[in-house]
């Protein structure tokens, strides 16, 4: 049998080269984009495409519906998500701020609410969230997404605990500077392996995770950054 992935943010850039890695890999997709390349991209990989939003409750409902119609399961959640805004530190306003909540940790939180009963059902599964190296080292070019997804691990280490006993699983990955964005020389200039990393790494990342092979890992925070992190 198939094992099966949701995946956000996946019509292109790190999500998409997650579903193209899982479909390399035997699995079934169900993917969801605000911008109608999930749809395209689900088509070539006999998949699930879905337009919607992670910031809207009944588009991930909508995307879990039709997966559970056409697969009946979920086995495993890749959750990728634009970018926050960005700017001065207190240039930011409450509505850049709460953009970047929705964006980053209640997405996850409207996702886990929904896919953990049917994990539960199942006897197991596994989510995991593409999140930013700059998460425990704060960069002042990503105020908003650095300080938010310091509070998505603070999540996933409270919901790895949580449901770790009914092996469920929750780690995110921490990638650096991905060849998904325009190289710039004064990012690529802090990078040890002096290149910006590539979406299929972090794809890969995402399968292993996903996979029994990681089965004893939850909880985590997966740097995938070419070095660029100082901290021991």
């Amino acid at each position: 049998m198939s094992k099966v992935a949701i995946l956000t943010g996946a019509g292109k850039g790190m999500g998409g080269a997650s579903a193209r890695e899982l479909v390399s890999r035997g699995w079934k997709v169900a993917l969801l984009s605000p911008s109608g390349n999930a749809e395209t991209l689900a088509r070539e990989l006999g998949g699930i495409g879905i337009t919607g939003s992670v910031t809207e409750e009944a588009d991930l409902a909508r995307l879990v519906e039709a997966t559970m119609s056409a697969y009946g399961r979920i086995d495993g959640a890749v959750l990728s998500t634009g970018h926050p805004p960005k700017g001065d530190l207190l240039a930011l306003t409450d509505a850049d701020w709460m953009k970047g909540l929705d964006l980053i940790i209640l997405n996850v939180v409207k996702v886990a609410r929904i896919v953990t009963p049917i994990m539960e059902r199942q006897g197991g599964g596994s989510i995991v969230n593409i999140s930013t190296f700059a998460a425990f080292e704060p960069d002042p070019a990503f105020p908003i997404s650095c300080t938010l997804r310091a509070g998505l691990a603070s999540f996933t280490k409270l919901y790895a605990d949580r449901y770790a006993a009914q092996n469920i699983r929750m780690n995110n990955i921490l990638p650096g500077f991905i060849d998904s964005l325009p190289e710039k020389d004064v990012f690529k200039a802090r990078i040890p392996m002096g290149r910006y990393g590539k979406v299929e790494e972090i794809a890969k990342t995402a399968a292993f995770l996903l996979s029994e092979d990681a089965g004893y890992i939850t909880g985590q925070n997966i740097r995938v950054d070419g070095g660029i992190t100082r901290s021991v």
